[in-house]
């Protein structure tokens, strides 16, 4: 009797551990779902240290310089210097 109980509770186990492996808390689908939300949160994070990067030397030519300042007047505004004249090229 006791060397048939052994390949049973082996056997129960290897069922156990497949469960686990496969439907439990690390189990595989799991792990790939977390890994992709990972792959998404590490782009979205780049975007936003790029985004972030671009407006720090945004602010840092503001504060330093008065180009930016008319190259954002020029561009956004339209505005234009006494004696210039303001001509617009559009693509059909």
């Amino acid at each position: 009797m006791g060397l048939r109980l052994i390949p049973v509770v082996l056997l129960a186990l290897l069922v156990a551990l497949h469960v686990q492996l496969w439907s439990g808390r690390g189990s595989v689908p799991r792990v790939k779902a977390m890994q992709s939300q990972l792959d998404a949160q590490k782009a979205a994070n780049a975007q936003a240290s790029q985004a972030n990067e671009r407006l720090a030397s945004e602010v840092h030519d503001l504060k330093e310089g008065l180009d930016m300042v008319e190259e954002k007047a020029r561009s956004e505004l339209g505005m234009v210097k006494p004696g210039e004249i303001y001509v617009q090229f559009t693509q059909k």
